[in-house]
């Protein structure tokens, strides 16, 4: 079937895919979540977001950082559509309901005191020395509080092949869970006391729950979580990770503000440029800003 137009999300493979597919047959592409940049090329994600942005006739942004990237590499300001953040939407959409269930009863942990991790970047998971240092940082952690870690297969395989489950095993206060369902991961993110992750989605979703996020990265293409957000970057480095912790565990809670339209209404302003598209070359509705 002949689509009128392709819309892609995010930054993963199948965004590239779909683009590239688009592209060669000549349908126009829209981009959710475009002008992301962590700066990064060793990033797969990062190679995915630069040449889909290239490829896209409409490019959807979630912040102003965004649009500066966009402009930066030359895109044309009237493609680039600023309309907030869809993941936002969702969060916003099921939080209630999320709130409904008792997993973290069901584990065993209450509610504010304990800490949720996610661990699955190759940067992160697929050197030997790297998951050993970060394992360093987790056995304090746990020392002071539950640690949940709902475990990446990826991570997993990573932890066996590295000889690493003993380790693991012998921290006594981590509870290694199966990856979970939405509804029940962002339960157990919204009663976290912290989290410590290398996504980038829960960057944000924890800046709008005020929840604290240590991001055990050296950098993110979401710098508004940092600036206005709940993010702190701490690498991989032990000690910075530790003393990020320690710092909120003191009570040192950094000050956060929800970004300008994350407010749940993204996906209502992406359907509002998409009515105004007249076809390739077209301006949409509004130049540049977007709704």
């Amino acid at each position: 079937r002949k689509a009128d137009m392709v819309i892609v999300g995010g930054d993963v493979n199948s965004t590239l895919a779909c683009s590239l597919v688009a592209s060669k047959l000549r349908i126009p592409i829209a981009h959710v979540e475009a002008g992301l940049r962590s700066f990064d090329r060793t990033m797969p994600e990062e190679i995915n977001r630069v040449v889909t942005d290239l490829l896209s006739e409409l490019l959807f942004t979630t912040c102003d950082d965004a649009n500066a990237n966009l402009e930066r590499e030359g895109i044309p300001n009237e493609k680039v559509f600023f309309v907030g953040n869809p993941m936002i939407d969702t969060l916003m959409a099921y939080l209630d309901r999320a709130l409904e269930t008792d997993i973290h009863k069901r584990i065993g942990v209450a509610e504010g005191n304990y800490a949720l991790l996610t661990l699955h970047r190759p940067s992160n998971v697929d050197k030997q020395e790297v998951l050993s240092r970060l394992f360093d940082a987790l056995e304090w952690v746990q020392s002071q509080m539950k640690l949940l870690f709902p475990a990446h297969p990826r991570t997993s395989e990573r932890i066996r092949d590295f000889g690493l489950s003993p380790r693991l095993c012998a921290m006594p206060n981590v509870h290694v869970l199966p990856p979970l369902r939405y509804m029940e991961f962002l339960s157990l993110m919204a009663r976290a006391k912290l989290v410590l992750t290398d996504s980038g989605g829960i960057q944000e979703e924890t800046t709008i729950l005020g929840v604290p996020c240590v991001t055990l990265r050296w950098n993110t293409e979401r710098p508004v979580t940092i600036r206005e957000g709940t993010n702190v970057l701490a690498g991989n480095d032990p000690s910075r990770i530790i003393t990020a912790v320690r710092n909120i565990l003191d009570g040192s809670k950094k000050p956060s503000a929800r970004p300008k339209l994350w407010d749940g209404k993204a996906a209502k302003r992406i359907v509002e440029v998409l009515k105004g598209y007249r076809g390739a070359g077209s301006k949409g509705r509004e130049k540049g800003s977007g709704s």
